[in-house]
């Protein structure tokens, strides 16, 4: 089971990145930019490099937009259809939520990747911060609850396990 849930975390970290660095993609194409790579390496922080970037702030926002919204959607959507999986659609959700609530909402402390780039072109660190904070704490509450949808044993407080009532 351990091995399992490394497993998933390693993919939804990998997703996680491609879905927000998706989100900085978009927003250039829409906005009359032009993408000249994108870097996805499980082992480093994603980036999107740009050619040219006629609109910066919406560009650099929007990989933690979409990177909360389309996982959110995707798993409201499979909730809606009573998908069999979406519990797993839910994991992702709260862990994209919980990741880019966190990068952007750290800003105050430590400003980095878009939150640096979002301060230097004269954005408030309150107004990406934040609703940074405000994702990850929705993080939570979606992930509140799927401890027994993932199998696991929820034993109710103030009783013990069946190790505590052993004689080993």
């Amino acid at each position: 089971m351990i091995l399992l849930l490394i497993a998933f975390g390693a993919l939804c970290w990998y997703g996680f990145m491609a879905v927000h660095e998706s989100g900085h993609v978009l927003a250039a194409w829409v906005s009359g930019g032009s993408v000249e790579r994108v870097v996805l390496h499980p082992l480093k922080f994603s980036r999107t490099d740009l050619g040219a970037n006629p609109q910066p702030v919406f560009v650099a926002l929007a990989g933690a937009v979409w990177g909360c919204v389309l996982p959110l959607g995707a798993w409201l959507v499979a909730r809606r259809l009573k998908w069999k999986y979406e519990v797993l659609l839910r994991a992702f959700a709260g862990f994209c939520l919980v990741a880019n609530g966190a990068y952007l909402g750290a800003a105050f402390i430590l400003p980095v990747g878009d939150a640096e780039d979002l301060i230097r072109l004269g954005v408030p660190v309150w107004a990406f911060a934040v609703p940074g904070i405000l994702a990850f704490g929705a993080g939570l509450w979606v992930w509140d609850g799927m401890k027994t949808r993932l199998g696991f044993k929820v034993v109710p407080s103030g009783t013990s396990t069946p190790l505590e009532n052993s004689d080993y």
